[in-house]
């Protein structure tokens, strides 16, 4: 299976499990939700679909009543198929959830967990960030290197993009920190600068406050100046 087919798994899998939908509203919900699948079609969704039913982990259930499905017929359409998930798929995502390797720190899939933070514990959500800003920092570490190497030898037009890409590279670092940060608090952070209101620790440890600038938007996990 390949990395991006594996994403859209994970994701599809969490966006069930929420709720159960058929397919044109699962397609509207990757593409609004999560932005790293603005790009894609029924034609890689499908297969998706089908791959996850024959593993046990999606039934696939009529989404109409039968005087619906009659009139679907007689029109020459197809009923709508409505998807859910199994208890089998269910851990299945759960598994998933859990799983904290390099995979979960690189552009794409990091943005893909990121959406789910909200069904994933306190730990493994700190082992993710972690990772991440690792990743970046090691990334930030080779782009200024490049950059000192190279600096002389390029125009100032592809000098400002190379600044651009790791100013980037920079910002969401800092936002990472700013995550990790409130993770460890345990609560939403009252800080100026920042929405809301503090709150008192949550002491099952499944959330955590995020922080929210009233001033800048959120960098995109996902953000390919960042790569």
């Amino acid at each position: 299976m390949s990395r991006r087919a594996g994403i859209l798994e994970f994701a599809v899998l969490g966006l069930l499990r929420e709720s159960p939908m058929h397919g044109y509203e699962l397609r509207k919900r990757l593409n609004t939700s999560l932005g790293v699948f603005r790009a894609f079609s029924y034609g890689t969704l499908y297969p998706c679909l089908k791959t996850l039913v024959a593993n046990g982990w999606l039934i696939e259930e009529s989404g109409s009543t039968p005087e619906d499905a009659l009139t679907a017929t007689l029109a020459g359409r197809r009923a709508k198929i409505v998807y859910r998930l199994t208890a089998e798929g269910k851990d299945h995502f759960e598994e998933l959830l859990a799983q904290t390797g390099p995979d979960a720190y690189e552009d794409e899939h990091f943005a893909a967990r990121f959406a789910f933070f909200g069904q994933t514990s306190r730990d493994v959500r700190m082992r993710v960030l972690e990772g991440r800003r690792s990743r970046l920092e090691e990334r930030l570490e080779k782009m200024r290197a490049s950059l000192a190497r190279t600096r002389e030898r390029l125009d100032d037009y592809t000098l400002e993009l190379q600044r651009h890409g790791m100013e980037s590279v920079e910002r969401e670092v800092r936002w990472l920190n700013e995550l990790i940060e409130s993770e460890r608090a345990g609560r939403d952070v009252q800080r100026p600068g920042f929405e809301g209101s503090a709150q008192q620790d949550n002491t099952s440890g499944e959330t955590g406050g995020l922080p929210r600038h009233r001033d800048s938007p959120r960098p995109d996990p996902s953000d390919d100046t960042a790569t």
